[in-house]
């Protein structure tokens, strides 16, 4: 069983991954478990001065006024923790909360929350007895951080609150703990607060949207290239001198992509025949610079990504001379901006690949294409309400494309009067990626349809290993009408699976 050690100095995205979706174990350095030690001893030295420190010996938020004494301090720890776990509506994916809890974990371990080496441990070991807590979908404004997200995590730690066990039974959290040999938690100064107060959900969406999208927009070179080759379109203007002059790299990158697929094709290059064309649409033309466009945009949100894996959000945080200082790095907005940014990249993406499906369709526009790719146009309706799906997935996608980060509304008595919204575009950017996945899927099963209905010219060696791989996974090609969802549904788990993108690489290798 993959191993994940969780130091001081952060995770990666393939640790997240492996944690999250996969069975990957926890466990924590040495270096890290002496950390937690060191900034405990000024939290416990701080805990013991009558002078009031925010998070250890007063309240929160908007009732930070309140110096709160010794004997009432694991009360105060204990009640922001139940009070705060006050999320409503559907239950959050098991994979987002193991995400959650374990980059939680990665910013205690950094040795700046003051958090106790055995509150740590016992973080790891709810996760790797695979012990998900209940996380309800609305609670958090992205500032300070996931609060309420987070809380439920911490309920669980204290044995209270609901869980699902690792047979996927909601159970309440003491009993799992109980069979799993693990200890309730009891928190002391600070710890509550700690295991709170950071931007760990929507971090957490993020490497994951961005692991998905990554095999997305590989697969959409490949259905764009599929759809130009069913087209009768032009290669030539994927050329590698063309996207030279225009440096950016995202969009070189696609070109090339759809090159490899395209090479050794009969069917490219036939604009000038029949009916001669000039240029071809815009959506089959410019797919590289739209791909491109999102590439890049991936590549900045990585960049944000693996800034803010290093990172130790907290507030206050236990800095290495010893003082114990607030500060407002809870805050999402740039985790939340580039969560926006992508779902805006996905949109358009979903939106051009929607349009090369319609004209595959559209017999006055698909050079010598029968209509909807129908066997018996009139008795035959072929692929036309596919095509409404898939605009009716375009249409959302457009509506989860509108920033969740540019809104803000003031709470706890307007002492938190700005917040970031990342958890709300964290949350929609998830609906988006799973919806480009199935816009694809549709134009994947149009071009593979076309494809096959362009007879004696043969598409290229990738185009026909695309086909076979298909076919074998449930994708059926041309023929009478039938019932269509089951042919979507193979489509959308042949695309979603990375299949698409595994059937091309054996034959032009690894893809950019």
């Amino acid at each position: 069983m993959h191993t994940v050690v969780v130091g001081t100095s952060g995770v990666s995205a393939s640790d997240v991954l492996a944690v999250a979706r996969g069975a990957a174990r926890i466990e924590l350095s040495e270096e890290a478990v002496a950390a937690l030690a060191a900034a405990r001893e000024i939290v416990d030295a701080l805990a013991a001065k009558p002078d009031p420190v925010y998070g250890v010996s007063t309240g929160f938020g908007a009732l930070a006024t309140r110096h709160i004494s010794p004997e009432l301090r694991a009360q105060l720890q204990r009640n922001i923790v139940r009070s705060h776990a006050a999320g409503m509506g559907p239950r959050v994916e098991r994979e987002v909360v193991r995400a959650l809890m374990f980059l939680r974990l990665k910013t205690v371990c950094s040795g700046h929350t003051g958090v106790r080496p055995e509150v740590a441990q016992t973080m790891a070991d709810v996760l790797n007895a695979g012990i998900t807590p209940v996380v309800h979908e609305y609670g958090s404004l992205g500032c300070s951080g996931d609060l309420a997200p987070l809380s439920h995590c911490a309920l669980t730690l204290m044995g209270e609150g609901d869980a699902e066990g690792p047979d996927g039974v909601v159970r309440p959290a003491g009993e799992l703990l109980a069979e799993h040999g693990i200890q309730p938690v009891e928190l002391r100064e600070k710890e509550g607060l700690a295991l709170l107060n950071g931007t760990d959900g929507m971090l957490g969406m993020l490497v994951m949207a961005l692991a998905d999208l990554d095999t997305l927009y590989k697969s959409a070179d490949i259905t764009a290239a599929l759809s130009l080759e069913a087209l009768l379109g032009t290669d030539k203007v994927l050329a590698p001198e063309l996207h030279a002059i225009r440096p950016h790299p995202g969009q070189g990158a696609a070109a090339a992509n759809m090159l490899a697929v395209l090479e050794g094709s009969q069917l490219t290059g036939h604009h000038q025949d029949d009916a001669p064309r000039v240029q071809d649409a815009y959506s089959v033309r410019c797919a590289p610079q739209v791909a491109g466009a999102g590439r890049d945009t991936m590549a900045h949100a990585r960049l944000v990504a693996e800034r803010e894996l290093a990172s130790a959000v907290d507030n206050p945080v236990v800095l290495p001379d010893g003082r114990v200082e607030s500060n407002g790095n809870f805050h999402g907005a740039p985790v939340a901006y580039v969560l926006d940014f992508l779902a805006i990249a996905a949109a358009d993406l979903g939106s051009i690949a929607e349009r090369r499906t319609d004209r595959l369709l559209d017999k006055n526009r698909s050079h010598g294409l029968p209509p909807f790719l129908a066997d018996d146009a009139g008795v035959d309706s072929g692929l036309m309400i596919a095509q409404y799906t898939q605009a009716a997935l375009v249409s959302e996608m457009k509506r989860l494309a509108v920033p969740a980060s540019a809104d803000s509304i003031p709470s706890s008595a307007m002492q938190e009067d700005h917040v970031s919204m990342g958890w709300s575009a964290a949350r929609k950017l998830r609906t988006a990626v799973d919806n480009l996945t199935r816009i694809i899927a549709v134009e994947l099963y149009a071009a593979t349809r076309a494809l096959q209905l362009r007879e004696g010219l043969s598409p290229a060696p990738a185009s026909r290993a695309v086909i076979e791989a298909a076919r074998a996974a449930g994708v059926q090609g041309p023929g009478p009408d039938r019932f269509l969802a089951p042919d979507l549904a193979a489509a959308d788990a042949f695309v979603r699976g990375g299949h698409l993108v595994e059937a091309v690489e054996k034959v032009t290798g690894p893809l950019q």
